[in-house]
């Protein structure tokens, strides 16, 4: 029989029916240590009890209104973030594509009200922020774009972490409005910027009257030893967007706004049917409450530092690595040819990993993981590696 799912994807040969903590079963209840949650949706682990129970208790309550009216728990959802972030404002949407379609609204919408009638908004090489149309114009990547065109105007590309590109736009494109960049790159292969890089593309924002956008859907709830990436340094955005580790596999996203983007979307500019309905704000809460019981943002910069000093240890100097890189629990150990099939492999061994832009390792482990666990990961990864290289 045809297959009725459409090809967007090319699965692995296997099957997942149940978890617990770190680790998944297949079909065939064969265990398997998960080093990339979900890629970074699963930070506390599957089958979290505290998630779990929450979600029982509001489905037995209430999933769903709609936005027409008032949502307690959407308030309660949105006072948390901005008290961990010191954002001003919330919108909630289903996805990160979703929070980054909101940002980019809201970058248009700011520049609209100052009388600019074609807002640009800068964006950087190797970026991923999506696949909705808009989303998808903004990301730095040729070829998921390929056969999309006519893709969405606005938006000038530089290459990541230089700010002197940046500067460069300032005479030559007057409607600049916003500059929309991840502070670390994800999908682009784990790239770290240089110390200061967003400090200096906030005061750049200052002075040319610019929003300051930061993608943190990857980055953020504690990923890299902080609630939020821009908190590595002392500076602040206009906007960030969350998702992924906000509902621990509960679809929801966030808009977050601060400063000069505070109050841009009023009644009827935007909008979303499900976008923070009870289920994923209360799922969302409880994640949070987690997340801070336990100190993960501790514990995710403690082990990230533990993962950087044994991966540099037993691979630097190694021929073939090129690069061994990390912030908390976002880590990248960069080949110097294609690895995909190191993913199979891994899987064969038990622990799950990830290939970004080809040449990447990608490994983005729950923030529960124990040190024991870590090993596991990091003796599986050195000897695919060094026998990969081989």
């Amino acid at each position: 029989m045809a297959d009725t799912l459409m090809s967007t994807y090319a699965p692995l040969p296997v099957t997942f029916e149940k978890g617990e903590g770190v680790y998944l079963w297949d079909s065939h209840n064969r265990q398997y240590l998960d080093a990339i949650s979900g890629i970074a949706v699963c930070s506390l682990g599957h089958a979290r009890r505290e998630v779990a129970d929450a979600l029982c208790d509001q489905a037995n309550r209430l999933i769903h209104t709609s936005n027409l009216y008032q949502i307690d728990l959407q308030k309660q959802l949105a006072d948390k973030l901005c008290e961990l972030s010191a954002m001003d404002e919330v919108f909630f949407s289903n996805s990160g594509t979703e929070a980054n379609e909101a940002a980019i609204k809201l970058a248009r919408l700011f520049g609209s009200r100052k009388g600019i009638s074609r807002p640009e908004i800068i964006v950087v090489e190797g970026s991923f922020h999506g696949r909705t149309l808009a989303a998808l114009s903004a990301t730095g990547n040729a070829k998921i774009q390929q056969g999309f065109s006519p893709l969405v105007e606005g938006f000038i590309r530089v290459p990541y972490n230089d700010l002197e590109a940046i500067r460069k736009l300032i005479e030559m494109h007057p409607d600049i409005v916003a500059v929309m960049v991840e502070p670390v790159q994800g999908e682009g292969g784990v790239n770290i910027p240089a110390p200061g890089y967003l400090s200096e593309i906030r005061q750049l924002c200052d002075e040319q009257g610019w929003l300051f956008m930061l993608d943190e859907i990857q980055t953020g709830m504690c990923r890299t030893g902080k609630w939020f990436a821009f908190q590595h340094e002392p500076v602040k955005p206009d906007v960030m967007t969350l998702a992924k580790a906000l509902g621990n596999g509960v679809p929801i996203g966030a808009c977050l706004a601060s400063g000069r983007a505070t109050g841009v979307f009023t009644a009827g500019t935007h909008g979303s049917t499900f976008g923070g309905n009870p289920l994923s704000c209360r799922a969302a809460l409880a994640v949070i409450e987690v997340m801070q019981r336990q100190a993960l943002d501790r514990q995710a910069a403690n082990l990230g530092d533990y993962f950087l000093g044994t991966f540099s240890e037993q691979l630097s100097g190694v021929p073939g690595v090129s690069g061994i890189r990390g912030k908390g629990l976002m880590l990248g150990i960069e080949l110097e040819k294609e690895c995909t099939e190191l993913v199979a492999h891994a899987l064969e061994q038990g622990v799950l990993i990830n290939v970004t832009a080809s040449r990447v390792v990608r490994l983005l482990p729950p923030l529960i993981l124990t040190t024991e666990q870590a090993d596991q990961i990091v003796e599986t990864v050195v000897g695919l590696i060094t026998q990969f290289l081989k």
